[in-house]
């Protein structure tokens, strides 16, 4: 006799998100996650992961903006909140403040979902690593862009091509007791109060002429991670560029991307820096910040040396130092169909950053999205995708139709991915015409969607 309804392969925030919604439906779910002490050598691991909790986040603690009316990340918070699932529960009873995103201690995050999941009477955690597809019963695949090479062997078998491939580099973090707060100061841009903190969410580490522009020479200098010969063809995604990369595009590409100093008065000086250098709250204790948009492949020795020049982090001490991996996914608009299902194996689906989604709130939104679908399949029902109108629907129909195959690259959620608003819509009105628009839409969706799997 079976012991489960439904297998779940990968427990980051895909399949954890998948494994919540499946088990919340009645469904029994086996979740099988590599990393940790189940394994007689200890676990596997990946080469961005720190530990073996469920839904680690492995490089920012943010999920991006959290205003659902102007934005369409936040636009997919609402609705995924609406949806009962458990990453946006978690997110929210574990965040820090960040002006208006979302971030979260990253620690007690992952360890709610970890205990939300143990503690479920529907889900099995097994801590294995697998290797091949299943050849029958019902699977969601969210092993995510660092899938292990056996598994990622039998999707390359089943899918009659190779992955797709990206490099993502992760940002440090730094001591906030190591931080020189007679330099630094604390504020939020244009002193922009979030839901939970006060206009003054960020260290600023400022910088003037002179010592920007020998920061950016440094980073160009800089001893770099050397590549292995079969990641030398793997282009960045353009959404976590090392910032050395973005250094070689010209002197002043910083100066107006993570490191614009717009909109924060410096109090010593009462004017907006040349440049700046922004840490964001990394944990409900305050004591660990990431330096935003410092995603890197410097060497450690290199970043040490050349991050320790910014004003403010002279003596910073590091909890962590940046790093560099190498992501895969599937060529979805050609291999998946609209619910999800690999084509030459629809008993198999896919879910997460395999997909070709970007972020953490997208790879769970397809994680929950996979798991509606899949209860459906289980009652023997029928759910259709969720609207276009909707965050949640325009990500899913990028993802298995909306983009070209051949030039098919990681997106984050955008309003550029929804259909557009009719004429007479003001420009400035359509943001706030998206979301009501999709805020209809959803609703419509979930009245079918709570029949179906009623």
């Amino acid at each position: 006799m079976a012991t489960h309804d439904i297998h779940i392969i990968g427990g980051g925030l895909a399949g954890s998100e998948a494994a919540w919604q499946l088990a919340e439906a009645g469904f029994r779910v086996r979740l099988s996650e590599m990393r940790g002490a189940g394994l007689p050598d200890g676990g596997d691991t990946t080469p961005a992961h720190q530990g073996d909790a469920l839904a680690e986040m492995v490089c920012s603690n943010s999920f991006r903006s959290d205003d659902g009316n102007s934005n369409a990340v936040g636009l997919l918070h609402r609705e995924m909140r609406a949806l009962g699932s458990l990453i946006m529960r978690e997110a929210d009873a574990t965040k820090v403040p960040a002006g208006s995103a979302l971030a979260v201690d990253r620690d007690l995050f992952s360890g709610g979902v970890t205990r939300a999941l143990a503690e479920h009477p529907n889900i099995t955690v097994v801590r294995e690593r697998i290797d091949a597809l299943p050849a029958e019963g019902l699977t969601i695949v969210a092993t995510g862009p660092l899938t292990a090479a056996g598994l990622a062997e039998s999707i390359g078998a089943a899918t009659g091509r190779d992955s797709l491939a990206f490099f993502d580099a992760i940002a440090p973090i730094v001591y906030r007791d190591s931080v020189d707060m007679d330099v630094a100061w604390m504020a939020s841009r244009w002193d922009k109060v979030g839901p939970i903190g006060d206009g003054k969410d960020y260290i600023n580490c400022p910088m003037d002429r002179g010592q920007y522009y020998a920061f950016v020479q440094g980073l160009i200098d800089g001893e770099k991670t050397e590549f292995k010969d079969w990641e030398t063809d793997t282009p960045y995604f353009e959404g976590c560029m090392p910032i050395e990369v973005m250094a070689e595009r010209g002197p002043d590409t910083l100066r107006f991307g993570p490191m614009k100093g717009v909109g924060l008065d410096n109090p010593r000086t009462g004017r907006w820096p040349y440049a700046v250098v922004q840490l964001r709250q990394d944990n409900a204790l305050g004591t660990l910040w990431n330096m935003v948009g410092f995603q890197t492949k410097l060497k450690h020795g290199a970043q040490v040396e050349l991050f320790r020049t910014i004003p403010g982090l002279e003596k910073a001490e590091f909890a962590r130092l940046g790093g560099l991996h190498r992501n895969s996914f599937i060529r979805s608009p050609e291999l998946l169909d609209p619910q999800l299902r690999l084509k030459s194996a629809p008993h198999i689906r896919f879910a997460g950053q395999i997909t070709g989604c970007e972020g953490y709130v997208e790879s769970a939104a397809i994680g929950l999205i996979a798991a509606r679908f899949a209860a459906a399949e289980l009652a023997g029902r029928h759910l259709p995708p969720p609207p276009p109108e909707t965050a949640l629907g325009a990500l899913l129909g990028h993802i298995t139709g909306g983009a070209d195959a051949a030039s098919y690259q990681p997106m984050n959620v955008n309003f550029g991915l929804f259909p557009q608003l009719a004429n007479e819509v003001r420009k400035k009105d359509r943001k706030l015409g998206y979301t009501q628009r999709a805020g209809q839409a959803l609703a419509g969706w979930m009245k079918l969607a709570d029949g179906v799997v009623a």
